[in-house]
């Protein structure tokens, strides 16, 4: 679930929010890395069981529908196509899951439910639900669609669910997009015989990536001097204060990474701290970044301080 680009954005957040030295005690800093790592799969699964609750919120209306004293014909039989939803059953019936939501301790919606609500509002009031009740039987590819179009259409674009997430964790928000696009893959990739392990994606993709997050952490602030030096010899032509914090920050971790991490490629390297400098920092810090980063990449390719392994890592 994982990217590590991601993990390149989480090492950022942390090391420009650090403010000590390199003598300094920085373990709850590593500590508060990996925490917020970490904390991302609470956000993956706090999406989940919205939709779960959705689908239960759904069935307790039909049932007070039905009980209503002056209930209509329609009303007493009604389309239970959403509820009985394939994909969304799979996931309320999914034991591991539920395992995991109460290791976790994912209770919001207990506690929120006017959220659940909006939702559910939103879906009644959409073309998308009107089509999809427009018959009473449904395929599982049927059902699959319309929960990946409900997600992709509904709930991750919805302004409330967002200000909500932004209101329980900042770190979150940075979450979202990776978060909602592994929700998204699942879902278009599960099939009815998929196991209860299914909708449980490991948060990093091996020990490596856990381990790069820490290294790239580590090694990037305990050379922050050193890192600083080569970077200002290829600066010279600019002004000091007027470079940005946080351009500071990703030459140090782009120079970290380019020559301490040797099964990196060069281009990968460049080209990531590039992309995360267009989201994250000024408009014309992508430019600044890889100029100076191609300039050392030169210099360490002329002394032989690039030292890469593999074919094509240059």
């Amino acid at each position: 679930m994982l990217s590590r680009r991601h993990i390149r954005v989480k090492v950022m957040q942390v090391l420009y929010a650090f403010q000590g030295t390199e003598s300094d005690d920085f373990v709850k800093d590593q500590k508060f890395l990996l925490h917020s790592i970490d904390n991302m799969y609470n956000l993956y699964l706090l999406l989940v069981s919205l939709m779960i609750e959705v689908q239960k919120r759904a069935e307790d209306h039909l049932k007070k529908t039905q009980n209503k004293h002056l209930a209509t014909k329609e009303e007493k039989d009604p389309n239970r196509k959403f509820i009985n939803n394939e994909v969304l059953k799979m996931l309320q019936d999914n034991e591991q899951l539920q395992a995991r939501f109460e290791t976790h301790n994912i209770k919001n919606w207990e506690l929120d439910d006017e959220y659940v609500e909006v939702i559910f509002k939103a879906i009644l009031k959409s073309d998308l639900y009107k089509t999809y009740l427009e018959t009473r039987t449904s395929s599982f590819k049927e059902d699959k669609e319309f929960v990946i179009d409900v997600f992709k259409d509904i709930i991750a674009p919805n302004e409330k669910i967002y200000e909500y997430i932004e209101d329980k964790n900042l770190t979150w928000l940075d979450d979202l997009p990776t978060v909602n696009t592994s929700i998204l893959k699942l879902l278009r990739k599960v099939k009815k015989t998929s196991d209860q392990f299914h909708f449980l994606p490991k948060l990093y993709k091996d020990l490596d990536d856990k381990q790069y997050a820490v290294d790239l952490f580590r090694k990037t602030l305990l050379n922050q001097s050193a890192l600083a030096k080569e970077i200002e010899g290829k600066t010279t032509n600019w002004d000091a204060d007027r470079i940005a914090a946080l351009d500071k920050v990703l030459l140090k971790m782009g120079v970290c990474e380019l020559k301490n991490f040797p099964s990196i490629p060069t281009k990968v390297t460049i080209n990531e701290y590039l992309e995360i400098s267009k989201e994250y920092s000024t408009p014309k810090s992508s430019i600044f970044i890889n100029g100076i980063l191609d300039k050392l990449v030169r210099d360490y390719q002329e002394s032989g301080e690039l030292n890469k392994i593999g074919r094509g890592l240059m």
